[in-house]
């Protein structure tokens, strides 16, 4: 199985690690952690390097916090925070993804040669399905979202979401095949977090293969979730902080690959890397 991208034919006969780059100061688990006062990104830059040496096979970079309740960042804003980022990542040598809904946005990282846009609004804003159907190989990675950043934890969805989000992957895949985007390019995610409770996000977990059934690779992205914390926190009420939410990560990054998923979004890359090699050795 490959998935076409800009630059790379990326090949998922094997699981493959996508690091995490937030380039902002309110993402939910390590905002502005690599940042440096008066915009200074060598410490983005760094951190690029170091996931590479780590074991990422990718790097997503973003720069808008989508956790629940996150405030837009205006398009220029974004812009300025990940450009520079990009330019840098570009010359790294690894296949190159930006979490992003904005079009403007889309174009602007694709001219730089970024490899695959990872949209969690599924390419539903305006002009987003265009700007990636007109690109000659792009990657494009299309997530479910219920509702919007703002409010998808204040309503959550009702019912047995693992049909719901099925139905819908395939809807938006193929809405993007008509619009002549090749099938290899097309990556899905069921939305861990965005707009579930916690024994829905665990239920798509637990029946992920079922959508195997629509013919896509699908990504995983579970590290350092809430839903982790919520199933690992102590029995008198403690909260597992973040600090402590690596081996819950790590295990649900190998659950997820056990039950089909060709690429892990984390933030814990060596981690899961290593876990991944014990992994394929009993495989």
């Amino acid at each position: 199985m490959i998935w076409q991208t800009s630059r790379f034919q990326i090949d998922l006969s094997q699981p493959r690690v996508m690091g995490i780059v937030n380039v902002t100061p309110d993402s939910f688990s390590d905002g502005g952690k690599h940042l440096k006062p008066g915009n200074n990104l060598s410490g983005v830059y760094a951190h690029c390097e170091q996931l590479i040496r780590d074991g990422a096979d990718l790097l997503d970079i973003g720069g808008e916090s989508t956790r629940p309740g996150a405030t837009p960042v205006p398009l220029e804003e974004e812009l300025a925070r990940v450009l520079p980022v990009v330019r840098h990542a570009a010359t790294l040598g690894v296949p190159l993804s930006i979490d992003t809904y904005k079009p403007e946005v889309m174009r602007a990282v694709l001219d730089l040669g970024v490899d695959i846009i990872n949209d969690i609004w599924a390419l539903r804003q305006p002009g987003a399905t265009q700007v990636v159907a007109t690109h000659p190989s792009c990657g494009v990675c299309l997530m479910h979202m219920h509702r919007e950043p703002q409010t998808m934890q204040t309503v959550p969805m009702e019912g047995d979401v693992v049909p719901q989000v099925l139905s819908f992957l395939k809807h938006a895949a193929f809405e993007l095949q008509v619009a002549g985007v090749e099938k290899a390019r097309i990556v899905l995610d069921t939305g861990v977090g965005f707009g579930k409770t916690v024994a829905q996000n665990f239920a798509l977990l637990a029946r992920q293969r079922e959508f195997l059934a629509a013919g896509y690779p699908l990504l995983a992205a579970w590290s350092r979730k809430s839903s982790l914390a919520a199933v690992c926190s102590s029995t008198k009420g403690a909260a597992l902080e973040m600090a402590d939410r690596m081996i819950p990560s790590v295990a649900a990054a190998l659950l997820a690959v056990d039950r089909g998923a060709r690429i892990v979004r984390v933030h814990d890359v060596r981690e899961t890397v290593l876990a991944l090699k014990v992994w394929a050795a009993a495989s």
